[in-house]
């Protein structure tokens, strides 16, 4: 399937400073390994060692957060939108 990954500015230089690309997958992981394939890097920022996304990134698709799905193994449908939302903290 066919999806649109809306891309942080902060993570925007990995992607010749593109806001949105299109990547194909039949899963938010598979769609986000596609990221990183086309766009080497991207993993780096958005996996722990063990393979799964790393705390403080969060990622959303049809505006519903993966973690509360079925996280990585979440399957897409054509169309959707993924977004990746670094955690912002401060006080």
């Amino acid at each position: 399937m066919s999806l649109t990954v809306r891309v942080p500015t902060q993570l925007r230089t990995l992607t010749g400073g593109a806001g949105e690309v299109e990547v194909e997958g039949a899963s938010v992981g598979e769609a986000l390994k596609a990221l990183d394939a086309a766009h080497p890097g991207l993993g780096d920022r958005l996996f722990d060692e063990a393979g799964g996304l790393r705390r403080f990134v969060n990622v959303f698709l049809a505006d519903e957060d993966v973690r509360f799905l079925d996280g990585l193994a979440t399957p897409i449908t054509a169309g959707q939108t993924l977004s990746i939302v670094p955690a912002v903290a401060g006080g």
